[in-house]
């Protein structure tokens, strides 16, 4: 049972050795520039944070910032020729990668050299505008532009834009068709079908505005293209803003083609307030509930069923209304999760039941039962075949295979072993007030009803506590414990206190 689908790695010191090719680019604009050089652990402690943070360390203290500039350009020229010299993989990585794939996880690199720029509004405004402002960074092949208010896009449409791109489109684009196009770009279409223009809202004509393809905002555009009409973009409309929309156009008067990816209205819905960003939940919430039914999940209402992107559930599970399922949660096959329950990265085996009951970060085995109203909090381990009762409460506890649970008892800071029974109201009584106490009931136990165990104690193999007991010391293995007082009846005490007026 994995509880994660995906691993993902930094790239510079923990799956390559990049110091070596670091130190030697740095050393190279340093020297370019008059400054001594550094020695190979001088850089190990400059790394990290990116690489002009790395040029800002290796400076020496008081460099004008015209000076760290001119290094970091430096850097860049030279790094992008060098960055291979000695670079290679751990002693391993490849090995490890390779096994985890087989494995079935995906696997991924995150890593902070990524070069940023800002658009500065004092110069202009505008989507044509931002992108004038990276242009900088753009040589060869092909870039996308995207807008950052469209979490649902699928990377099957941006595959597809870079797909129309690799075919010959100078420029690529996602349309949409609108019920309500209001707010949007037109797309406008030649007779033969292409791409002609985009008009945005505020300069559409009224047979342009009935138009209802509209611009997702979302491209791919062959580089040299994309550079040869950004000088061409005027500011001259009603909001006197650099359109990138205005390049379809000017790619057209170019001869250059400009291809269409149509996607469902869904696919490019932006959030810009509350309102949108419950639509958007609500798709999501589709998208993720569609794929596991289709991949062998029962939903009896998948319209009350809450399920985040990062939860896993195996075939032939059965999930109930009114369940949210969060996190890094992992459910099993065949299970049943019943009406109301909540889960946050926990992790269920296989023919489990859980009603109405919250698990959170906690470990649940096969063929357990879980509930009504149960709470699992974080660190509580429950093995196999295991019966955790109504109003249950376990927390920082490991519970052994076959051991049963029962209602309204607490279980915390506790080591259970197997096939104990625990009684009604049993409470492990873990806090004196400063610090947390860890008890131990070891294999074969019987807990009765109602007993309180002052940890730290241990209660050995096959003991027996009697109902009622409070038990502050060790229980050896196979005795009895009784920890209550004696019972004593007075008999005819009620008619006599009756008799004297005191009842």
């Amino acid at each position: 049972m994995k509880k994660y689908k995906m691993l993902i790695f930094d790239m510079d010191g923990t799956i390559l050795y990049t110091l070596e090719d670091l130190k030697n680019t740095t050393n190279y604009a340093l020297s370019e520039h008059g400054f001594p050089e550094r020695t190979l652990e001088e850089g190990r402690q400059f790394v990290g944070n990116g690489i002009h943070k790395l040029i800002e360390r290796a400076v020496p203290a008081g460099t004008s910032d015209a000076d760290i500039e001119a290094v970091f350009t430096t850097f860049e020229i030279y790094y992008k020729d060098h960055c291979m010299d000695t670079t290679r993989p751990y002693d391993g990585i490849n090995d490890l990668l390779t096994k985890l794939r087989a494995q079935g996880y995906m696997t991924a690199v995150v890593s902070n050299k990524v070069d940023f720029a800002v658009q500065d509004k004092s110069t202009g405004w505008g989507t044509g505008h931002a992108v004038m402002s990276a242009q900088q960074f753009l040589e060869e092949g092909k870039v996308y532009v995207l807008a950052g208010d469209m979490p649902l896009l699928k990377k099957e449409d941006i595959a597809a834009l870079g797909d129309a791109v690799e075919n010959g489109a100078a420029c690529a684009m996602l349309t949409a068709a609108a019920e309500n196009p209001q707010g949007y770009g037109r797309v406008i279409r030649s007779a033969d079908g292409s791409v002609q223009a985009i008009v945005e809202q505020r300069d559409c004509s009224s047979e342009q505005a009935a138009v209802k393809e509209i611009n997702a905002s979302v491209y791919c555009f062959e580089v040299q293209a994309l550079l040869s009409a950004l000088p061409r973009l005027k500011n001259n409309n009603n909001q006197k803003e650099y359109y990138l929309t205005d390049a379809v156009a000017i790619l057209n008067g170019d001869d250059k083609r400009v291809a269409a990816v149509t996607v469902p209205m869904a696919d490019c819905m932006g959030v810009n307030d509350r309102v949108q960003l419950a639509a958007a939940e609500k798709e999501m919430r589709r998208r993720i509930n569609e794929n596991l039914m289709r991949g062998g999940v029962t939903m009896i209402d998948p319209e009350r069923t809450y399920i985040e992107a990062g939860v896993t559930i195996g075939e032939d599970t059965v999930i109930y209304p009114g369940c949210t399922l969060q996190g890094n949660t992992c459910i099993g096959a065949r299970c049943t999760i019943l009406p109301n329950c909540r889960m946050k990265d926990a992790a269920v085996g296989d023919e489990t039941t859980v009603e109405s009951s919250v698990l959170i970060e906690c470990t649940v085995g096969s063929g357990t039962t879980v509930g009504p109203n149960a709470y699992l909090r974080p660190k509580a381990h429950v093995g196999d075949h295991c019966r955790i009762g109504d109003f249950v409460e376990i927390k920082n506890a490991n519970i052994g295979n076959g051991t049963k649970v029962s209602h309204l008892t607490y279980v915390g800071d506790a080591d259970l072993g197997e096939r104990i029974n625990l009684g009604c109201g049993v409470v492990f009584s873990n806090y004196d007030g400063k610090r947390k106490h860890r008890s131990t009931v070891e294999d074969d136990a019987f807990i009765g009803c109602n007993v309180n165990l002052v940890s730290p104690v241990r209660v050995e193999k096959g003991a027996y506590i009697a109902a009622g007991s409070t038990i502050t010391k060790d229980v050896p293995a196979g005795a009895l414990s009784i920890a209550r007082s004696r019972q004593g009846n007075l008999e005819g005490w009620v008619a006599a206190r009756k008799a004297e007026g005191k009842l």
